[in-house]
Parts: C-alpha cells; structure tokens; sequence
C-alpha cells in the first residue's frame, strides 16, 4: 500500500478512536531533516525530541528517519499528528491558547496509546514532556 493510502487508512483510526468526524482527505505531509524540528517546533532548542509535527495549517511534517511506515510504533506517530490535524479541523480548541494546547496533546498521546494497544497489541508507556502554561 502507498503512502497516501495508508495515510487515509491511519486518518480514518485517528478519526475513530478520537471521535473526531473522518473529513475525507488527508493533510499533506512532507518529510524534513531534524534541524527543521528544532528550528519550527522547538524553538531552536537542540535537545528537541520532536520527530513530527502538525503545523496548525493543513501538513504534516516527519523527521526524515521516518520513512518506514510498516512500523507500528512510526505509524503511532503519525496517528498522533493525525489527531492534531482533526482537532484542527473540529475547531474545537484555540491555537493560541496555552492550555488548550496543553489539552490538544493529551488528547493526541492518548489515542496514540489507543492505537498501539489495539492495532500493533502493544501497551506502550509514552511519556511525554508537556510544557506548563506561564501566566
């Protein structure tokens, strides 16, 4: 299966296992070297542990090292930006909003859990660092 298929594949888990309704496409995505992750979504920081990001305007960007989408564990992380992409579309959270954003990853490591438990039949301890919201 192509990429662009089992993308709609993966959007359509992501869609059933957040309740977000499935919108028929797909984002784009595009993959990039990691020095794109540590300046766009890691502010610079070169201890970034970023490998994906969803840009809050329809792509998906991947670290170049994920290529290998038969891996249940690459194709959770995309699951993962999938959710961001549907929480986009819902409109349900605000970009600028530290604490929906907060929200928004809960929400996204959660179905990745979801996923990895019923479709790869791993339980995996994601653990992630999420920020705090600075008044």
């Amino acid at each position: 299966m192509g990429k662009a298929k089992l993308l709609l594949v993966l959007l359509s888990w992501a869609s059933h296992l957040s309740h977000y309704p499935y919108p028929g496409h797909g984002p784009a995505y595009s993959f990039r070297p990691h020095s794109f992750f540590v300046e766009h979504a890691c502010d610079g920081n070169r201890d970034c542990p970023v490998a994906a990001w969803y840009n809050n305007d329809g792509t998906i960007y991947l670290d170049e090292h994920l290529q290998n989408w038969d891996d249940p564990v690459t194709r959770s992380v995309i699951v993962h930006e999938l959710v961001h992409y549907l929480q986009d579309l819902s409109g349900k959270f605000r970009n600028n909003d530290c604490e929906d954003q907060l929200k928004r990853e809960r929400e996204a490591y959660a179905v990745q859990r979801m996923y990895l438990s019923r479709v790869a039949g791993r339980f995996a301890a994601l653990w992630p660092r999420y920020g705090t919201c600075k008044e």
